[in-house]
């Protein structure tokens, strides 16, 4: 249906990185250590997202010409130009095996590396906000650098590659726009796990998961390391009989 807080104008923004498997902060408008800003991008080429494979091809039979459509994985990149050229910018671009001189300039190795990181982009929109994140990228150069034309800034054409962190079958996840946050029914284990609805607010502490009875999905015991998180910034699993702190032990021998 038609809602109009659901458009978008990016008015600002900023990108994040920090290790690979890092949650996504608490607030996103102020993300705090190990989330760390990778500093001045370009105004006019804010984003873009570029896909490769996902062909479609069609399967049929002599009865049935298009019976059934199978796809070819699909991989995606983000695509952000940097525009400043200190050392870590220098290290995203040309590889995070870059090797410092004695001089202090930054070697540009002959078998560059890409950087394996978290990355988040925030926008802002007024007041509104859309989010990107990814607890599991690699980051290298995607274009030739350019170096302007002694009117504009240089900038190092980034691109960012989500992958699949451990057990998780989605590579990075985005903020819907303009919808009204809901009371969470279902959770689901993962690293970290997610709430159903999809605009469902996180119960707030420990107490609230289990006042509020939120089934889990799988019932039984959660497998190790799994976990939600709530509100509050804490960690919780489900132990097969109720809601625990933390996340999920190792069974027990």
């Amino acid at each position: 249906m038609k809602n109009d807080s659901a458009t978008l104008v990016v008015g600002s923004g900023n990108y994040f990185v920090a290790p690979v498997g890092t949650a996504l902060p608490d607030d996103l408008l102020s993300p705090t250590s190990p989330w760390d800003n990778i500093g001045h991008t370009s105004l006019e080429e804010i984003l873009a997202i570029e896909a490769e494979g996902g062909e479609a091809t069609s399967i049929g039979t002599l009865q049935n010409k298009t019976l059934r459509t199978v796809y070819s994985p699909r991989t995606e990149t983000l695509r952000v130009t940097l525009q400043q050229f200190d050392t870590q910018s220098l290290r995203l671009f040309f590889g995070s095996n870059m090797e410092t001189l004695s001089s202090g300039m930054q070697g540009v190795p002959t078998e560059a590396k890409p950087s394996k990181k978290a990355f988040l982009a925030v926008f802002l929109d007024g007041e509104s906000y859309f989010a990107i994140w990814a607890p599991h990228v690699e980051i290298f150069r995607a274009d030739n650098p350019s170096l302007g034309d002694g009117q504009t800034l240089a900038g190092l054409p980034l691109g960012v590659k989500p992958l699949a962190f451990e057990q998780n079958t989605w590579t990075y996840a985005i903020t819907p726009l303009g919808d009204t946050p809901v009371e969470a029914e279902t959770a689901w284990a993962g690293k970290p796990g997610s709430f159903e609805p999809y605009n469902a607010v996180p119960p707030a502490d420990l107490q609230e998961l289990g006042d509020q009875a939120l089934a889990a999905q799988p019932s039984e015991a959660w497998d190790e390391g799994e976990y939600i998180v709530l509100g509050d910034a804490t960690e919780a699993h489900w132990d097969g009989t109720a809601w625990t702190a933390g996340k999920a032990p190792a069974p027990e021998a």
